[in-house]
């Protein structure tokens, strides 16, 4: 669970890092079945990103029985999501980020309230959390935040290329207000951050994939008032520590039907990219 100082940490600075959160063996895991999983690679789109770089991804809604349930389930990411919301979780929706070496594209400066609001979400009560698949670095295009951006409260975004970004100008003299930290992780690191910590990140020009699993969980008080792209309050069933490497490699028919194509919605067209 997270210390009295690391949830001090998130709530000044919009994001708190849990290093090491997953092991080598389970980070290695989820690596060779995401880019062995055909099923994923056959729902992933791509997004381009104004700069002349595309991003692949690929999301879906309601964790299954299948390795990345057994992460977006675990109570090391819930039991934590529970205290940062101070309410009840439930799984909002989770995706797979692929930035491929040399061709990833870049992600422009925004927040995901920026359009979370649009889905009917009356507050900033969510989380989201990264967890880095390969080694993100400052060279292949690592996530990066505006150090306690979130304080500003929800900004207007508009079209950046295929995305949604966050109003450049206003962009502009927050960066030169407030540090940009580049968040370099190991495999197996996390972040949570807060939805209005505004974040972005380079394309990536190196000979290094970078691939992340990026979860985002709602408060069960802040269920939306109206019907969009994610679900409302479901209860979420969490798995211990030990399901990941207990896991069968078994997968659900379920899992199909939850993933969220690349339809023609606002959040598709920024779809929380890393």
């Amino acid at each position: 669970m997270f210390s009295s100082a690391e949830i001090g940490s998130y709530r000044s600075q919009g994001y708190v890092f849990a290093h090491g959160l997953f092991t080598t063996a389970e980070i290695d895991r989820l690596r060779k079945t995401a880019k062995a999983d055909h099923e994923l690679d056959a729902h992933a789109f791509g997004r381009d990103d104004g700069e002349g770089g595309s991003v692949r991804l690929s999301l879906w809604n309601h964790p299954v029985d299948d390795i990345y349930g057994m992460f977006s389930r675990n109570r090391r990411i819930v039991d934590r999501v529970e205290q940062l919301l101070e309410d009840e979780p439930y799984h909002y929706h989770s995706k797979m980020i692929m930035k491929q070496a040399v061709t990833g594209g870049a992600w422009a400066w925004h927040q995901d309230y920026g359009y979370w609001y649009e889905n009917g979400v009356l507050a900033p009560n969510l989380c989201s959390v990264y967890i880095a698949v390969d080694p993100a670095t400052h060279e292949n295009g690592c996530l990066q935040v505006i150090d306690a951006s979130h304080a500003l409260g929800r900004l207007t975004h508009l079209q950046v290329g295929e995305q949604t970004g966050a109003d450049p100008e206003r962009v502009a003299v927050i960066a030169e207000r407030l540090p940009t930290v580049y968040c370099e992780m190991q495999p197996g690191d996390a972040l949570f951050f807060h939805p209005n910590l505004l974040h972005r990140s380079d394309q990536n020009h190196s000979n290094q994939d970078r691939w992340a699993l990026i979860c985002c969980y709602n408060a069960r008080q802040n269920s939306p008032y109206k019907e969009g792209r994610h679900p409302a309050y479901t209860p979420l069933s969490r798995v211990d520590s030990g399901a990941i490497l207990a896991f069968d490699g078994a997968t659900t028919s379920g899992r199909r039907d939850s993933f969220v194509s690349n339809a023609r919605d606002r959040e598709t067209q920024t779809i929380s990219g890393r």
